[in-house]
């Protein structure tokens, strides 16, 4: 059996699983009695917050717990059957009793002794044992970062994590699927704090359409990080929260979504908590297609023989077919009040098939005219395995604690495109190209927070990073339809890409009267290691090793000034990096397209940019306001190069080159204007200016310059209408303003997005609708000029979207906080904390 084989149960498996244990959620939900009742102690008294176990003789899935609240009272959902009915509290003694569950109503009162002991002193009341609810606010500003919750965002239902960030305040998905942040790529993302498999290889679109939208809890928004964050991603980091329930008994949810471009969905999200021990699982997968369009319409200036081209025109459609599955579990295990374990495993698979029509139309200086198409037909083929596995350990109850963590990451790709060419309707080549890439991560983290008094902490930590790359690229080609294929010997290669990075870091938060502080150093030290060898002999580029070592300090501060409660002014600093993506430093890394290249550089080395702001937060009941200036210069920034080669044929390359300063306001708002009427925008506000100038002759002509100023927006307003408690449809606008630099004039882009809500089913159900881009205007449309040609470009990622999905609920127990002591204000559980001054 090969892997491919293997590959392929495994994702029939993976879907099948879904059918179980989304029938096991149906099985859960069905048939149960509402039934309640009480504890009291010997005088009759209610013993409140006592834990209640229902243990099911025959069926221990059936299951269940809770607890009483103040007044000793307590209620849960139970499947009819004989249980084992165990009662606990401080200062008593545990309790079992033998019941029969046969219908709905009140088992009336269990009564438990007081413990036994010398003196008969109980130990102490519990303070603070809290049922919480969810907060209904989508967006909250907090000292470090920017919380969203998409729960609800109605447009996104039923889609995946891409979706969902283009509705993230500060942040933009562009039309080809990249993120931003005010206006930059270099977004470091993460899962859980970390770096994950679950993101592939250089965090591909591809990879964002495979997490789904119900599978995510929050995502955080840090602008800024501070030290304790890695320093790579320039722009900011975006960590992704998955759903991890934290509610008694067992719970789950089942979300199935039909769409059109066609669209099938179906995932399921199941938690068991019980005493130490919790367990989640979620699974699910689904299909999906998609439509890529991308127009570009050329003159050239410097024809000189007949034969030169003096226009071209190109059309490409490509249409894509989607699977992906995924399945993920994990445990937490409580071995004592003060240390805890966990570990998780994932597993994603994402599948493609693609159709791709290139058609090309060019004019000769002689008059005469040809016609090529390129048919591109490809598959791929992605796998990708993880493992985490943690420690966390509190020294005492004032804040001193320990976190270990390592995690295990394994992915590949597998790429198998075949281009047949024609021209005037005559076989011209066929290239089959194969691309084979494996990633393997391992990243050890070690964590200590150290209280100082009441007001002041010291956080320190080291992080070992090892990522490698491998990379095995063949192009076949052949001329006539009879003639055997040969390689081309610049695009056929191998490579390995390793690198390896420590850090350690050190920073100290403390509060002077209404001052709160923060300052932070840390190192990172980076060694970059690349084997690169083609089967080309006379290339300069045939073979190359090459070592790359950096050490930088980062260092960060954080400012706040409470003027009253949840009303402060912030100002910070950071340092970052913005390391070049690994293929982006393979030379000649893409063939898919003999007219349009990418060009690696392997000499491409970091920038660095230095981030300042100064924002304001005022959150009141009905509304929150964050008002942000920010400005941001890179040093040795890299652009992207367009030239063409001899034939005609448009290259891209990444280069270092100048500088880019960055500044603007970022304005987030969140308004419950009315019972019936929330608005949550994000206005930013932008300036930017650019200087470089690429001047290599060997490449172009004549210089290309890349100075340019100019203001530009980024716009975004979700509008929530509630019709009554059950029934709410959304509004979303965005809109993105023109840009201009000396050699590309980009166009302005707008978009409406639509979505309505209905619970049904006494509140176990929801049904959503949405539709994405409403009068299909999303498209990126821009002008590029040099002293070569004009190039005017149109490209649309994604046509008009529709999509209906149902999510069931089932026994959803209650969310439970033991906060026996004073909550620290900058508690944070994502992982890879970043807090801000306490």
């Amino acid at each position: 059996m090969n892997q491919t084989e293997i590959i392929n149960i495994f994702t029939k498996k993976t879907l099948g699983l879904t059918f179980v244990l989304s029938a096991a959620a149906f099985a859960f939900a069905q048939d149960k009695v509402g039934i309640s009742g009480s504890v009291v102690n010997k005088n009759n008294q209610p013993v409140p917050y006592a834990s209640v176990t229902f243990s099911n003789k025959a069926n221990k899935l059936f299951s269940d717990a809770t607890l009483t609240d103040e007044k000793g009272q307590y209620k849960l959902d139970l499947a009819p059957g004989a249980y084992d009915i165990t009662v606990e509290a401080i200062d008593y003694q545990k309790s079992v009793i033998n019941k029969q569950i046969t219908a709905a109503g009140n088992i009336g009162a269990l009564s438990i002794e007081p413990e036994k002991s010398a003196t008969n002193i109980k130990t102490g009341d519990i303070q603070g044992v809290v049922i919480t609810a969810p907060s209904t606010k989508p967006y909250k500003v907090e000292l470090d970062k920017r919380t969203y919750d998409p729960s609800q965002d109605i447009v996104s239902k039923g889609g995946n994590l891409q979706d969902v960030l283009a509705n993230v305040p500060s942040v933009s998905v562009e039309t080809d699927g990249t993120v931003s942040m005010r206006g930059s790529s270099n977004v470091k993302f993460l899962i859980n704090g970390k770096p994950s498999a679950l993101l592939g290889i250089d965090d591909g679109a591809n990879a964002l359409q495979s997490i789904p939208a119900d599978q995510i809890e929050r995502i955080e928004v840090i602008t800024n990080p501070s030290s304790k964050f890695e320093a790579g991603g320039t722009a900011g980091i975006l960590n992704i929260i998955l759903k991890k329930s934290k509610k008694t008994g067992f719970n789950g949810s089942v979300t199935g979504t039909l769409g059109y471009l066609p669209q099938t969905n179906l995932n399921t999200n199941l938690s068991w908590r019980k005493g130490n021990l919790t367990w989640f699982l979620n699974g699910g997968g689904g299909y999906r297609e998609s439509k890529n369009t991308q127009r570009n319409n050329a003159t050239y200036f410097n024809a000189v023989n007949p034969t030169d081209r003096l226009k071209a025109d190109q059309e490409s459609i490509t249409k894509s077919k989607n699977d992906n599955y995924n399945a993920s579990t994990g445990l937490v295990y409580d071995i004592s009040d003060k240390t805890s374990v966990n570990a998780s495993a994932t597993v994603r698979t994402f599948d493609s098939e693609n159709d791709g029509n290139v058609l090309y139309n060019y004019l000769y200086q002689n008059g005469s005219t040809s016609l090529t198409n390129r048919q591109n037909i490809g598959s791929n083929n992605n796998l990708a395995f993880q493992g985490d596995f943690g420690l966390d350990h509190k020294f005492d109850d004032k804040g001193q604690n320990l976190s270990l963590s390592l995690s295990l990451q394994r992915s590949r790709s597998y790429n198998d495109t075949d281009v047949l060419q024609t021209e005037n309707n005559n076989f011209t080549l066929q290239n089959l190209i194969d691309q084979n890439t494996v990633n393997k991560t391992l990243i050890g983290k070690a964590d200590y927070e150290l209280p100082i008094g009441e007001n002041s902490k010291l956080e320190a930590g080291y992080r070992l990073d090892i990522n490698q790359n491998i990379y095995d690229n063949d192009v076949f080609q052949r001329y006539t339809s009879t003639a055997d294929y040969f390689f081309l010997p610049d695009f056929t290669y191998n490579a390995i890409y390793k690198e390896t990075f420590n850090a350690g870091y050190i920073q100290f938060k403390s509060k002077i009267g209404k001052l709160g502080y923060q300052i932070g150093l840390r190192d990172e030290n980076s060694q970059v290691d690349i084997k690169y060898q083609n089967l080309n002999p006379s290339s300069t580029n045939h073979s190359i090793d090459k070592t790359k070592n950096y050490n930088n300090l980062f260092p960060s501060v954080f400012l706040s000034y409470e003027i009253a409660k949840d009303n402060q002014f912030l100002v910070n600093y950071s340092r970052r990096i913005d390391r070049p993506r690994s293929f982006f430093l393979i030379p000649n890394p893409s063939y898919t397209d003999n007219q349009n290249i990418f060009d690696g550089n392997i000499d491409l080395n970091p920038s660095y940019v230095d981030s300042y702001e100064f924002g304001y937060s005022i959150s009141k009941n009905k509304f929150t306001i964050n008002p942000t200036l920010y400005f941001r210069h890179s040093t040795d920034d890299v652009k992207m190069v367009v030239f063409t080669d001899n034939a005609g044929a448009f290259h891209t390359k990444p280069v270092n080159l100048g500088t880019d300063d960055r500044y603007g306001m970022d304005l987030n708002f969140n308004w419950d204007a009315t019972k019936w009427l929330k608005l949550l925008g994000n206005v930013d506000l932008f300036g930017y200016k650019t200087t470089g100038i690429y001047s290599d002759p060997d490449v172009v002509a004549k210089p290309l310059s890349f100075e340019g100023s100019g203001f530009s927006t980024r716009a975004r307003l979700s509008t929530t209408f509630k019709i009554d408690k059950t029934f709410s449809f959304q509004l979303q606008g965005n809109y993105r303003g023109a840009q201009k630099s000396q050699n590309q004039d980009r166009k302005d882009m707008y978009s409406i997005n639509f979505g309505a809500s209905k619970t049904i089913m006494n509140g176990n159900g929801t049904l959503s609708f949405n539709i994405q881009d409403i009068f299909n205007t999303r498209a990126m449309r821009s002008l590029t000029k040099t002293a070569d040609f004009d190039r005017e470009s149109y490209m649309q990622w994604q046509p008009r979207q529709f999509a209906l999905s149902f999510t069931y609920r089932f026994k959803q127990g209650e969310k439970i906080e033991q906060p026996k002591k004073k909550k620290d204000i900058n508690a944070n559980d994502s992982g890879d904390d970043q807090q801000g001054p306490m």
